[in-house]
């Protein structure tokens, strides 16, 4: 599709389900949440939806035996019918509290999709929403349940949030190490390959090495003999490589490189597959991001795990308080390993 929707209608487009509702077929209940129900077609909308949303192309009707589509489809349920159930519930909360959503609001909402997805003309908003199987009712009933769980979520549950300064601070000295910058280096290198196998190929390529070396040593120039006897294809561009973070060289390498003062250059050294003179061309220390700085990232990273957990909580109220009639027992099963994961932090959010 030329234009593509904001990722505000993919995002109610799967909250809701993505086919149409097949009128003529009579359907299964799996599940009542407060005496609304949820059915086998709208989960396998569903199901279809999350799969296509991790880029798999699926057809459950048709292949409704594939092992590996099944596999898919078992290890998505249990997130997938928790989610269910919890945005159902959000949805009844806010429809307790009257939240609705207003002309004016869902006008801006289409404003606001049409802009990010660069859709100028009526037809190809019209056309846009045919490519996902929506109507313009459709899309305002999708649109309105996202915007009421946003509500509820910001009334009921950020409210209660807050980062103190000594949460931040104490936040910072437990992760300083993800403030920081490695050590960062800049090398030149001449390779010698080992060509062919045995004694003489080795000791003809440590003697080239040992010979440049003793060149470099005299004052002829690194880049030139980079460019004109090495190797490697680094050759091409005089030797350069990097900018490397120092961590990402092997022990014995940053222990070398470690010691060395910029336009030094080490022994000749075996590598893998011959020899290697290295300079070190620039070196730029490690720098930790000062709290004043990191403040504002900081805050922002605490606040949403706070978040995170409060709205955990108030949908634990909200479940504990539900009536929830279960007609499917193996779904039943896939929403309680849901739950489990939930509280283990492996949880997903609506």
């Amino acid at each position: 599709m030329k234009h593509r929707l904001h990722r505000l209608l993919i995002a109610a487009f799967c909250l809701a389900g993505v086919l149409a509702v097949r009128a003529d077929v009579i359907e299964q209940v799996l599940v009542k949440v407060n005496g609304e129900i949820f059915t086998k077609t709208d989960l396998e909308d569903r199901q279809v939806a999350a799969l296509r949303q991790m880029g798999q192309q699926v057809d459950l009707k048709n292949n409704p035996t594939d092992a590996a589509l099944r596999k898919a489809v078992d290890d998505i349920t249990p997130d997938l019918i928790v989610n269910v159930v919890d945005e159902m519930l959000v949805l009844q909360r806010g429809r307790e509290l009257g939240y609705t959503l207003t002309d004016q609001v869902f006008q801006s909402y289409l404003e606001s999709i049409k802009k990010d997805s660069k859709i100028e003309t009526e037809e190809q908003f019209q056309a846009a929403l045919k490519q996902e199987n929506m109507t313009l009712a459709d899309l305002r009933k999708n649109i309105e349940k996202t915007a009421i769980m946003s509500r509820v979520q910001q009334n009921e549950v950020l409210g209660k949030v807050s980062v103190s300064d000594e949460e931040t601070r104490r936040f910072y000295e437990a992760h300083k190490g993800e403030f920081t910058t490695p050590q960062s280096i800049t090398l030149r290198e001449i390779f010698v390959n080992v060509s062919g196998e045995g004694a003489a190929a080795e000791d003809q390529a440590r003697a080239k090495a040992n010979g440049i070396r003793q060149r470099l040593v005299a004052g002829d120039n690194f880049e030139k003999l980079a460019a004109d006897m090495s190797d490697a294809p680094s050759r091409a561009n005089a030797g350069l490589v990097g900018p490397l973070s120092l961590s990402d060289l092997s022990p014995d390498l940053q222990k070398t490189i470690g010691g060395m003062k910029q336009g030094d250059i080490t022994q000749v050294l075996r590598a893998q597959r011959g020899y290697q003179i290295l300079k070190l061309e620039t070196s730029t220390a490690a720098e930790t991001l000062p709290f004043d700085k990191a403040r504002e990232q900081i805050s922002e990273r605490v606040f949403n795990e706070k978040r995170r957990g409060e709205f955990e909580k108030y949908l634990e109220k909200l479940r504990a308080e539900a009536l929830i009639d279960w007609k499917n027992p193996e779904l039943k099963k896939a929403y309680d390993i849901g739950i489990e994961r939930a509280k283990a932090g492996q949880g997903r959010e609506l």
